[in-house]
């Protein structure tokens, strides 16, 4: 018989529903509406996946750090210089080339979207007793998973920007994809063989290890590689990303009865604020900045639109502020409150 390693950070239910299918029901909803992937990105359903999920998972943060008394005064060093030295880095590059600003955001991004799939799988693979080589493969999948269709990205301009246009810098050379498809087949090939002996030798199978993975695996190259428009690619880096970050920090604050966690009111109080505070953002970037999407923030409609460089150049990186402070702080945050990312 085949003894299953489940490693449930929370539950079955609730780690399957919120951690482990959500890459799976995004690469099903981009095959649902395959026909329209192409196309820009609806309002609604913009306002659900970016602001709902991708903006809002950035502020969950906060229950993790500054809303948490313990955390924040065991680390509050850490948690007061961050932003600062954000902001005024921002303030800096911004002042200098705003495009180098968005390209330097937009690769904080991208590398803080790839370690946290790595840092899903060592949470799922926190009890095995894993030699070195084992441990090596599962690494050389995740980031193969990962880079690869970046990689592709940058070789074969697409449909679609992480930020906005021009942010990446695009133009690799053919044979950089080429080598790093086959070194992506071969990560895959040599994962599964790894995975088969195990099942078949030891009679051993990490479920949930082997659904971030292959989620990871799909999400990221539907996403990215076999599909070219906005729809496809919001979707999978959305949904896998944003629902499980949120989950991640619901089960840190319940395993370690933050306050209003474990009160029946949970769940909506902590839904309820970090919507309010996307809400917020995106009021801000579509009144002063952007002025797109202004249909949904009506309240944001008789800003002034701000154009003059000087206030830009201080207003944008202080509107990017919460953001690129979660990339900076996720680094840290999961690490110094003990192992397998503090939950």
């Amino acid at each position: 018989m085949i003894r299953i390693k489940n490693n449930w950070l929370h539950g079955p239910w609730f780690d399957s529903a919120f951690i482990l299918l959500p890459a799976f029901l995004s690469v099903g909803m981009v095959y649902l509406l395959k026909d329209g992937s192409h196309a820009p990105l609806p309002l609604w359903m913009w306002v659900a996946l970016v602001m709902g999920i991708d903006v809002s998972h950035v502020y969950s943060t906060l229950f993790k750090t500054y809303f948490h008394s313990e955390e924040f005064n065991q680390h509050r060093n850490l948690y007061t210089l961050v932003p600062v030295l954000v902001l005024l880095t921002g303030i800096l590059v911004y002042t200098v080339d705003s495009k180098t600003f968005w390209t330097l955001l937009a690769y904080l991004a991208v590398f803080h979207f790839i370690r946290q799939q790595y840092g899903f799988l060592r949470l799922y693979a926190r009890s095995e007793q894993s030699p070195r080589l084992v441990r090596s493969i599962d690494a050389f999948t995740i980031y193969s998973a990962t880079l690869y269709p970046v990689i592709f990205w940058h070789t074969y301009p697409r449909d679609f920007n992480w930020f906005m246009e021009g942010d990446f810098l695009l133009g690799l050379p053919v044979v950089v994809e080429r080598v790093a498809f086959v070194l992506y087949l071969l990560a895959i090939f040599t994962y599964l063989t790894k995975e088969l002996y195990l099942v078949t030798v030891k009679r051993e199978l990490n479920l949930g290890k082997n659904l971030i993975v292959f989620g990871t695996v799909c999400s990221w190259y539907v996403g990215i590689v076999l599909f070219n428009g906005d729809v496809a690619f919001t979707l999978t880096n959305v949904i896998a990303h944003g629902i499980p970050y949120m989950a991640l920090v619901w089960v840190w604050g319940k395993n370690k009865q933050a306050r209003h966690f474990n009160k029946s009111y949970g769940p909506a109080i902590f839904l309820v604020s970090i919507l309010l505070f996307a809400y917020v953002e995106e009021g801000l970037w579509a009144g002063l900045v952007w002025r797109e999407h202004l249909e949904a923030f009506a309240v944001f409609t008789s800003f002034p639109e701000i154009s003059d460089k000087a206030t830009l150049s201080w207003l944008v990186p202080l509107l990017t502020l919460p953001q690129a402070t979660h990339y900076v702080l996720d680094g840290f945050i999961w690490k110094v409150t003990g192992t397998s990312r503090g939950v």
